[in-house]
This record gives C-alpha cells, structure tokens and sequence, in this order.
C-alpha cells in the first residue's frame, strides 16, 4: 500500500469510526437492540461509499477488508461501555456526525480523482460519500434525513468539495486542499448549528394545488 493510498485508508478509518458511533448512538436514543444499532452504525459508516464505489465502477471499499466491519463493532463497544457520556443529549451525535462527514468528503473526492475524473465529478461523488450514509441512517431509524432537510448538511459537504477544487489549483501540497475541505465542512456545520442558519424552505401556496390534493392535506 503506497503512502496515498494508505493516508486515504487511515482517513476512510477515522471516518468510519465517527460515523459508526453516530449512527449506533441514535439507534441507542430510539431503544434499537446491540445487533439493530451495530446494523444502523455499519450502515452509516459504509452508506455513502457503497453508493460512490458503484458509480465509479470500482470494487467496493468496504469488501476489500473486514478492517471496517470489525471498527464497527469497536464503535459498538465503545458507545455500550461509555454510554453515559455518549448518549447523553445531541451534541455527541453531532460532533461525530460533522468529522465523519468531513472525512469522507476528502475520500470522495480523492477516489474520484484517482479514477481520472475531472473535478467536477468529484465534487458530486464527496458529497455522495459523506451525506449517503447518513440518509440511509435516517431511514432506518425512522427519522427525515437531514439531507432533505432546511439544515446546512449536504450544501456543506459541496462547500467543502469546492473549496478543495479551488485551493487544488494552486501549486500547495495535496495535504492543504485535503484540510481545507475538512475545515469547510466541520466550520459550516458547527455554525449552522450555533448561528441557527439554514436554506430557504420550498413553499407552495396550498391554493396552488388541484382540489384533490388540497382534499388529502386536509387529511
């Protein structure tokens, strides 16, 4: 494994760690058993590169090592021992949830470009990589996933994504456009959150709609 490839697996590591206690400790808050929320933290944390690795037609990530099911059992663990400190209130699920997306934003975009696909392909694939999972997450656990929601998740994942295309193309060390994109999108959540932002909701006028629309809302 050369140095690239390596640094790329310790991030996809990393990420998949953060996102597995994510993903297990609001299966905890929602009274899943340990298989329900190791099931829902595997998911996750593998959600969003599965769906990359399919479109860039490359053997799936996660199949090529049992290093990312066994962590997700490390994460599992971890979130039963320190179920005190991790289960109590949302910003534990919050910090986790914004390193795992940074982190696999990066890794998008890196694989992307290693297949030869321009930047702005990209772009898309970082932020597939880093909301995918946690769609796949909401679902399970039955919640609306944030990434359809007002709040500032996948716009941040495409800050980050930009941000590493415009510092790529300056002649720094790959390592600078790699932290840059991480900051980007760990910063605009965290002030997203603090500051209260969010995207403009889509609203329609219920006068707009045919009668037998306006009939099943009234439902």
């Amino acid at each position: 494994m050369g140095n690239d490839n390596l640094f790329i697996f310790i991030i996809e590591m990393l990420g998949t760690v953060a996102f597995a206690i994510s993903g297990i400790r609001l299966a905890a808050a929602k009274r899943f058993d340990w298989f329900g929320a190791y099931v829902v933290g595997l998911v996750t944390a593998i959600g969003g590169g599965t769906v990359r690795d399919i479109l860039l037609d490359i053997p799936v990530f996660w199949m090529q090592s049992v290093s990312f099911v066994a962590v997700t059992f490390i994460s599992l663990v971890v979130v039963i021992v320190f179920r005190k400190v991790l289960v109590r209130g949302m910003r534990t699920v919050f910090i986790f949830d914004a390193i795992g997306l940074a982190l696999f934003v990066v890794v998008g975009v890196e694989k992307t470009l290693a297949e030869g696909y321009p930047m702005w392909v990209a772009v898309v694939m970082g932020i597939i990589t880093g909301s995918f999972g946690g769609v796949a997450r909401d679902i399970l656990i039955n919640d609306e996933p944030l990434f359809f929601r007002k709040d500032i998740y996948a716009t941040a994942c495409l800050a980050g994504g930009v941000v590493y295309w415009l510092t790529s193309l300056s002649a720094l060390p790959v390592v600078v456009p790699q932290i840059a994109c991480a900051v980007t999108v760990i910063g605009l959540r965290v002030a997203a959150v603090h500051w209260n932002w969010s995207l403009p909701i889509l609203q329609i006028d219920e006068s707009d709609l045919p009668a037998d629309t306006r009939r099943k809302h009234k439902k």
